[in-house]
């Protein structure tokens, strides 16, 4: 899976038999190139609490952030969930708990928290061996997407339609006010085949958030060419290049049927 636009937040698992089962939460723009960093130490531009523990294994990664410091809060909440007054709720580590469990504990609860419960995330296993399940009163929102497998991260584009004419490029027009997006600028697409509409980002969310003036996030809609109910998320991740993740094509069949 390749992603543009790649910001994540990551739980490390020590495989060192001296340290089996240490844990570290940390921010990135390149999951992979990040964990080489961790594995090689701090000369490399790892972290001090994973130097000289021996190999790292990226067990869980959770992205879709909308910028570094969205991201990056999350990344200090989870690490220091007893500071943060979003989790004063949060129950302490218990004593039967590994220090993973309780990691992924603190994520499943942040994910059910506001504002990171409205925002289109995927929660990816990286590693078959490490998936736990979700309790059933720490359910994710239905809006994110869980995944498995590597993934990638690249560089954005100039634009998606690099191979298509100018002209094409230019004329794409917003199916809600039905005026040109200009090229560059970022626009949202329906991904279903039988639609494949294009929208404003601001015009489609307003359009989705038609009569709750007390969010500015919406969560989904119905797009308003093909009427089909579809989750603001999948939207987001489909224009970040997530169109071929299993997840979203689950979503989506579960929304049909």
């Amino acid at each position: 899976m390749e992603v543009e636009g790649f910001y994540g937040c990551y739980l490390l698992y020590c495989t060192e038999p001296k340290y089996k089962g240490d844990t570290y939460i940390g921010f990135t723009v390149d999951p992979n190139r990040r964990l080489k960093q961790h594995n090689k130490g701090l000369k490399a531009g790892g972290a001090w609490r994973t130097n000289a523990k021996g190999q790292w294994d990226m067990a869980l990664i959770i992205h879709g952030f909308p910028n570094e410091i969205s991201a990056l809060r999350f990344e200090w909440a989870w690490q220091h969930p007893d500071r943060s007054r979003r989790l004063s709720h949060l129950k302490k580590k218990e004593r039967r708990e590994t220090k993973f469990q309780y990691a992924f504990r603190i994520a499943a609860t942040m994910l059910r928290t506001g504002p990171w419960s409205r925002l289109p995330l995927t929660i990816r296993w990286l590693k078959e061996e490490y998936t736990l399940d979700f309790h059933p009163d720490l359910q994710p929102p239905q809006h994110m997407a869980i995944a498995f497998g590597p993934v990638k991260a690249i560089r954005p584009a100039g634009s998606r339609d690099d191979s298509e004419s100018a002209s094409k490029t230019y004329f794409k027009m917003c199916n809600v006010c039905n005026r040109v997006i200009d090229e560059g600028h970022l626009c949202l697409k329906c991904f279903r085949p039988d639609c494949l509409s294009t929208f404003h980002v601001l015009c489609l969310a307003e359009h989705f958030l038609n009569g709750d003036g007390d969010q500015l996030l919406p969560v989904s809609g119905y797009c308003p060419q093909c009427n089909k109910w579809v989750q603001w998320g999948e939207l987001i991740r489909y224009s970040k290049g997530c169109y071929r993740d299993g997840a979203l094509f689950r979503s989506v069949t579960d929304n049909d049927t």
